[in-house]
């Protein structure tokens, strides 16, 4: 055989014995190395989706008591809102012979078409005298816990009763006001309609009953604040949404919540600092003249503030004509705080964002005087 040949065999054979003398199951250093390890992933925890401005705004408005107004009558106890008393009452609001000198009505102080007052300082009653306070709006009163800046009167039927004995408004006397409408047939038949279970339906309660039915109607809802406050974000400007937050923040919303924006509950008038005199006379102590407890000294309703920027003079003494001036005069009152024009120009937006739409009205015609109706005293 010849050398070559002999040198190819023995190389053939180192190779054999190389492949068959390595492990089977052995796996090469370089698959080890680059074979990839296996990885376990935790799935991610989703993110909770954040609210909007609005949204977190809205949310903190109501988290600190203010309401949507609803729209419809509001809610009155111990008296049916039947068609045929809404009506009685809406003549009866409108009625001038209600008052010794046939002029005045309760329309005369809460005139509907001036958001519901008379825009004076103080009204003007019987003889041209004029009262001792600023007379309230009748917008939206139903949803007052008590009626009067020192909550006197329970509610809209008491109250229907001061101003037409009051010798300074009305100046009238219950049976003369029942004499006068009994007087008049169309009247009788009216007060037999809409209370057609009493025995005698024409009564000085009645009458009252049937003036707080019609003023239970006379709610303003959807101002824009109340369409933000529903989920309408472009109700309100970006302004007045500034407001809103300035409004909760500073604490106003302490006295002034609910539905009415203020109206359910009591509170001293110069709770921190004491306003100017011709603001707050001191003459005037406002609860402390029904109750007679020491505490109750300038203590007064705190104002709804419902169409508010309609409502000009403000306070019980009507001496601040200015929304303005009323916001700065609260904020040191009541609050302790200087107010710059950065809080009280949104803040009156805010309050301006609170004038509602009004129910139509519609002037009545009125029973015609027989020769028996008494004759007005001047």
């Amino acid at each position: 055989m010849k050398p070559s040949s002999i040198l190819s065999l023995l190389v053939l054979a180192a190779v054999l014995l190389v492949l068959f003398d390595r492990p089977a199951t052995s796996p090469s250093p370089q698959i080890l190395a680059t074979e990839p390890a296996v990885a376990t992933s935790t799935p991610l925890e989703p993110v909770p989706a954040q609210p909007s401005p609005d949204a977190a705004l809205r949310n903190k408005a109501l988290s600190a008591g203010l309401k949507p107004l609803p729209a419809g009558p509001g809610p009155v106890t111990g008296n049916a809102l039947t068609p045929e008393r809404i009506a009685l009452g809406r003549q009866l609001f409108f009625e001038p012979r209600l008052s010794s000198s046939h002029l005045i009505s309760c329309h005369t102080c809460h005139n509907l078409a001036l958001g519901g007052d008379d825009n004076l300082p103080t009204s003007v009653g019987h003889g041209w005298q004029r009262g001792p306070r600023n007379a309230p709006t009748v917008y939206n009163a139903v949803y007052n816990t008590a009626q009067f800046w020192d909550g006197r009167a329970a509610d809209l039927k008491a109250q229907a009763k001061g101003p037409i004995q009051a010798a300074v408004e009305m100046a009238n006397a219950p049976e003369q006001a029942v004499a006068t409408l009994r007087s008049m047939p169309e009247y009788v038949e009216n007060f037999t309609s809409a209370f057609p279970d009493d025995q005698d339906p024409l009564s000085f309660d009645n009458l009252t009953k049937a003036i707080e039915a019609y003023e239970a109607t006379l709610v303003t809802p959807n101002a824009p604040f109340d369409r933000w406050l529903q989920g309408e974000d472009d109700a309100l400007n970006p302004l007045a949404k500034q407001g809103v937050a300035r409004f909760v923040d500073k604490g106003c919303t302490a006295c002034h919540n609910g539905v009415n924006v203020g109206g359910q509950a009591y509170f001293p008038f110069g709770l921190i600092r004491k306003p100017a005199e011709r603001i707050r006379p001191p003459a005037d102590k406002g609860r402390f003249a029904v109750t007679h407890t020491p505490s109750d000294e300038y203590v007064f309703r705190a104002a709804p503030l419902r169409n508010i920027a309609l409502t000009a003079p403000y306070f019980h003494s009507g001496q601040v004509w200015s929304l303005e001036e009323a916001i700065a005069v609260m904020g040191s009152a009541q609050l302790g705080v200087d107010l710059t024009d950065a809080d009280i120009a949104p803040i009156a937006a805010f309050l301006h964002s609170l004038t509602g739409v009004p129910p139509q009205i519609d002037y009545p015609m009125l029973p015609v005087e027989a020769a028996t109706t008494p004759k007005p005293r001047l």
